[in-house]
């Protein structure tokens, strides 16, 4: 279920197919996430999860798999 929500937050901010989204997809490489962008996911991870994402978690993110992790750790 985090993982469904967490691929629209994505596709919402990088305007892509949430079909292109696996765990393994690495937003700088496989999605050419920029920092904005990256900024405007961890945003929008926050509100729809209802957490807090440290900048110094949020600079470690690479893959969609570790953003999942965090999300985890903090609910």
């Amino acid at each position: 279920m985090e993982f469904d929500k967490l691929k629209e937050v994505i596709a919402t901010v990088l305007c892509v197919d949430t079909k292109e989204i696996t765990l393994d997809t690495t937003f700088v490489e496989d999605l050419g996430a920029d920092s904005l962008d990256i900024y405007q996911i961890v945003m929008g991870i926050e509100q729809e999860f209802d957490v807090e994402i440290t900048e110094e978690d949020a600079e470690k993110i690479t893959t969609v798999g570790e953003a999942l992790d965090l999300i985890k750790d903090s609910l």
